[in-house]
């Protein structure tokens, strides 16, 4: 695949999702419920991260159950885990940050990618690998909408998805953002609403904040 035809697909998911929920599976029984709440209240992109030992099997498991669901891996760190994310089946693929040996080996997948960054020069070695959309993180302790809007002057060709500290109240206003595709955060699936079964809550708040970006 080609490094313009990735980019294309990435855009379209980016399009038809601005909100990116960042989701955490503390246990295997909860990865169904939890997708089929967040795909009820109209988010239907979701980034399931490494960072428990369920994680694999959560995201094999959604994309089993939950066809409307278009499942990602988070916290992809390595080229392992990127072989991971393609060997599961997954749409794309997001990391906090990027290595050379990690960006070689998107840059010869045909996973949809999107690295991580955090400085100029990080976003400046992404470009030169091919990726034009960034993850931006941690993006509020990272310098916030401030930053982002300095690296729109000399890096107008790159786009990013923010995360990292954004919330409910000001996700709107980073969207508002010329440079920014999207938005991810953790706010739309809290762990301890995801321990308590609180599935209903997880379906309002995507409601709610789908309803407040119209």
């Amino acid at each position: 695949m080609t490094t313009e035809t990735r980019a294309q697909r990435l855009d379209a998911l980016l399009a038809a999702s601005p909100v990116i929920p960042v989701i955490t599976v503390p246990e295997l029984a909860h990865a169904v419920p939890l997708a089929r709440a967040l795909v009820a209240g109209g988010i239907t992109t979701l980034e399931i991260t490494l960072r428990t030992p369920v994680a694999r099997d959560a995201a094999r498991a959604i994309m089993a159950e939950v066809p409307e669901a278009v499942v990602g891996l988070g916290t992809v760190l390595t080229p392992a885990d990127l072989e991971t994310a393609h060997d599961l089946g997954a749409r794309f693929a997001l990391s906090p940050g990027a290595t050379p040996e990690l960006l070689r080996a998107a840059a010869a997948s045909d996973m949809v990618f999107m690295p991580g960054i955090a400085t100029p020069s990080d976003l400046m070695q992404v470009l030169a690998a091919g990726f034009h959309v960034a993850k931006f993180f941690p993006a509020v302790p990272a310098g916030g909408m401030a930053a982002l809007k300095a690296l729109g002057g000399p890096f107008p060709q790159a786009r990013f998805c923010p995360t990292g500290g954004i919330g409910e109240a000001d996700a709107k206003a980073w969207l508002a953002l010329p440079n920014v595709a999207a938005v991810g955060g953790s706010w739309l699936a809290p762990e301890a609403e995801i321990r308590a079964g609180n599935f209903s809550a997880i379906t309002e708040r995507a409601r709610r904040t789908l309803a407040a970006l119209r």
